[in-house]
């Protein structure tokens, strides 16, 4: 049985799981009408990297995105991870507003206190489509520094300027989609990344799976070549 089976027998594990412990309600409580929508992100290369945390003892994950309980419960309980939650850009403004945008870079370059190739695998969600690129190459930096030999980097990447700036809060799912939840932000959205452009960024990891999704976002999954074993 391949790894990917492995995973997709765990999230019919779960969802039956979950079934059997939710009590019935008579109605669903209707949403806010000032509540933004959740919506639903069927996503391939999470899996890829949800399937090789599934082949590593005790992995260890960071994860550059606001803490979200159900992922910490997710990744913590059945693949026993030791998480780093980063929150890189509620870091960022809050360095914004403190000092200004110009010191930026250099505070962003305190922010991974890991140790070189100490973890094996990376959530980055959609946090490069926020940061300029200075920025953007002293993260990429640290988390290439970081990753070890064969760890994974998942991240999605805007194709199109969107009409409004607005942040996703992403929770796993346990039938391995993603739901994500949209509000809104004074930070602004950068320069869309071409692929050229994420690959140079990434330049010392290796595309293992890119799609295109149809909510017009490309996701992909990295992997750092074995024999990068130095920082």
């Amino acid at each position: 049985m391949s790894g990917l089976d492995k995973v997709k027998g765990l999230f019919s594990r779960l969802a039956r799981r979950r079934e059997a412990a939710e009590e019935p309600l008579s109605e669903p409580a209707p949403a806010p009408a000032s509540a933004e929508p959740e919506v639903v992100v069927h996503t391939k290369a999470l899996w890829k990297l949800i399937a090789a945390l599934g082949a590593w003892p005790s992995p260890t994950l960071v994860d550059l995105g606001p803490v979200v309980g159900t992922n910490i419960e997710f990744f913590g309980e059945q693949f026993g991870c030791k998480m780093f939650i980063a929150d890189i850009l509620a870091q960022a403004d809050r360095f914004e507003r403190e000092h200004g945008r110009g010191g930026l870079p250099a505070f962003l370059d305190t922010c991974f206190p890991q140790q070189a190739a100490s973890v094996d695998a990376v959530l980055c969600w959609d946090v490069f489509d926020f940061l300029d690129k200075p920025s953007a190459r002293i993260v990429a930096g640290h988390l290439m520094r970081v990753l070890k030999p064969e760890g994974a980097l998942f991240g999605f990447f805007a194709t199109t300027q969107p009409a409004e700036s607005r942040l996703s809060k992403f929770m796993v799912v346990v039938d391995g989609s993603l739901r994500h939840r949209w509000h809104a932000t004074p930070r602004m959205r950068q320069a869309v990344l071409q692929n050229r452009d994420i690959i140079r960024l990434f330049d010392r990891l290796r595309v293992s799976d890119s799609f295109l999704l149809h909510t017009k976002v490309r996701e992909i999954l990295f992997r750092k070549p074995g024999y990068l074993a130095g920082p």
